[in-house]
């Protein structure tokens, strides 16, 4: 058993385990076990009687406001369990500091996460905190509205019903998002030549609509990486990467990013792929798996996504990230995923089937498909000698037809 993001040793009962009580109570539930070393060997606590009512005590003199918590004792180690639930009225504070997690470590929460647990005990987001700036136009958005949604007119009342205005308040800052002129940050779009190095062209929409942003960046989209095709009579539109994946990702990046932060959503256009980063990573609650297998969707900023919705702009909350997947599915190259603390990325490379590959390709790509193999069964199913074998797999990879598992003497590979 090893410490975690969720679970910390003490050998005995000093103030400093308050410190990670704070951090329970604000960002999840955690336990903390005395009577442990930090190596996890067990010493156990004397007198676990007294040693109970010390760290009741002490979280009740010194947590503001008190958590909820239990405590238990293991009669047979003397390891004493206190378990700190995650709170609803943060922020929880020890010495007039409220505290967050950083994997096995206890710190002081910053200034904007301070600011977000205030929010959260508050039961607001930050997109319905109101507006600093209360003279806003919604031309864009009245005319979506008249346009998709049928309505003659767009006035408070409306505004009202999709919860951008209150009278008592005024605008929140959902409808600063919304407005014409604003003062976020938006999308920051790059056009990169064969690298990084080589920057072709450079766009950044900010201060105006996230719907305006949505369309100028399919605009640049629509340049790069779509073109006519002839076919006999017809003329067809032909899309390097899916059109519905590249408008999923821009979407879920607008609805779904932390619109406190100081940043825009960074789209990086390759000749063989986009990324879009997103600021914020998932929202607490909802896990990688959950996020790729759809279905389950834990809204950021619900007002936005309803009025996406609405618009007709996305679909049935939770399902966008399945969509992209799905649209990928001729493709023997899939999109990425990455997640960090802070961000989300989204990688759409340009689609590939197999007849791109090569003769020798093939047959490994076909040997992988659907299967974990190592290079030993690679070599022998394919025939190849192993440094041929290692010189097609490694541009596979390169190319994203395929992919590892594992390393070293271990490794494996496989295609989807």
């Amino acid at each position: 058993m090893n410490e975690s993001k969720n679970l910390e040793f003490k050998e005995s009962v000093s103030n400093n385990f308050l410190k990670t009580v704070s951090a329970f109570a604000n960002y999840g539930a955690g336990k903390i076990l005395f009577g442990i070393r930090d190596d996890g060997s067990i010493c156990g606590i004397s007198d676990t009687v007294q040693t109970c009512l010390d760290i009741e005590n002490k979280i009740n003199d010194n947590i503001d406001p008190v958590p909820e918590y239990s405590l238990s004792i293991n009669k047979k180690t003397s390891v004493i369990t206190l378990t700190v639930y995650e709170g609803t009225h943060k922020p929880y504070f020890y010495k007039s500091k409220a505290y967050r997690r950083n994997d096995t470590a206890t710190i002081p929460a910053d200034r904007l996460e301070l600011t977000r647990l205030i929010l959260e005990g508050q039961n607001l987001t930050f997109e319905e905190i109101p507006s600093k700036n209360q003279d806003l136009s919604f031309h864009l958005l009245e005319e979506r509205l008249k346009t998709i949604l049928h309505l003659n007119t767009v006035d408070k009342d409306t505004l009202k019903t999709l919860e951008l205005y209150r009278d008592d308040t005024g605008f929140n800052n959902a409808a600063g998002m919304l407005a014409d002129v604003n003062l976020f940050c938006g999308i920051d779009i790059v056009r990169f030549g064969d690298n990084i190095n080589i920057i072709q062209t450079h766009n950044t929409f900010e201060h105006q609509s996230i719907l305006q942003q949505y369309d100028e960046a399919f605009e640049l989209y629509r340049q790069y990486y779509q073109y006519e095709q002839i076919n006999g009579s017809h003329r067809e539109t032909v899309s390097q990467i899916p059109e519905k994946a590249y408008r999923e990702g821009i979407a879920n990046a607008l609805v779904h990013r932390t619109w406190d932060l100081n940043a825009h959503i960074n789209v990086a256009m390759f000749n063989d792929r986009i990324e879009i980063t997103s600021p914020g990573g998932l929202p607490r609650g909802l896990s990688e798996e959950e996020y790729l297998r759809g279905g389950v969707s834990i809204l950021r900023n619900r007002i936005i996504a309803n009025i996406f919705y609405r618009l007709q702009m996305i679909e049935k909350f939770g399902t966008g990230i399945r969509r992209i997947i799905e649209s990928y599915k001729d493709s023997a190259i899939k999109p990425t995923f990455l997640f960090t603390e802070n961000t989300i990325q989204i990688t759409l490379p340009v689609m590939k089937t197999k007849n791109s590959l090569s003769g020798d390709e093939s047959i490994i790509y076909e040997l992988l498909k659907g299967r974990i193999v190592s290079i030993s069964e690679i070599t022998e199913g394919s025939g190849f000698g192993r440094t041929k074998t290692k010189s097609i797999l490694s541009k596979l990879i390169l190319e994203g037809y395929i992919y590892t598992i594992g390393n070293g003497r271990g490794t494996k590979y496989s295609a989807e």
